[in-house]
């Protein structure tokens, strides 16, 4: 019987794992395991948050359904669901008042990304070049 560490199941001591993580205009925080707009909760059930956060850790990084599957859920098989499609969906619907329901994105060869606005009316310096 092959027998594995604990080491080789958890990150070392010195391994900090964020409490928040930016998503836009939405802060997600791990210690409620929720997100928030300014001061309103958005009431994310866990494997929504679970979502929101995995695709928060690399916005406009294309994840597709089988990704957030074996990342979020933990399921390493195609289940007969459309549970991917419907939690989008939920989370969505939980940002449609503060008008960021585009904030997750259905990328054009499936899967999902963290749709990140960028920031507008910012002007690029150009630095002039010496001679």
């Amino acid at each position: 019987m092959n027998a594995i560490s604990r080491a080789d199941q958890f990150p070392a001591n010195d391994t900090l794992i964020p409490r928040f993580r930016e998503a836009g205009d939405i802060t997600l925080d791990l210690f409620h395991r929720d997100g928030r707009v300014d001061d309103c909760w958005l009431g994310l059930h866990p494997r929504e948050f679970a979502l929101m956060w995995r695709l928060a850790e690399q916005p406009g990084e294309r994840m597709t359904r089988r990704e957030l599957l074996a990342e979020v859920w933990r399921i390493h098989f195609e289940p007969e669901t459309n549970s991917v499609a419907v939690h989008v969906a939920r989370v969505r619907a939980k940002l449609e008042p503060f008008g960021l329901s585009r904030l997750i994105a259905t990328h054009p060869d499936g899967g999902y990304f963290l749709d990140l606005p960028t920031p507008s009316g910012m002007a690029v310096l150009a630095v002039p070049r010496p001679a």
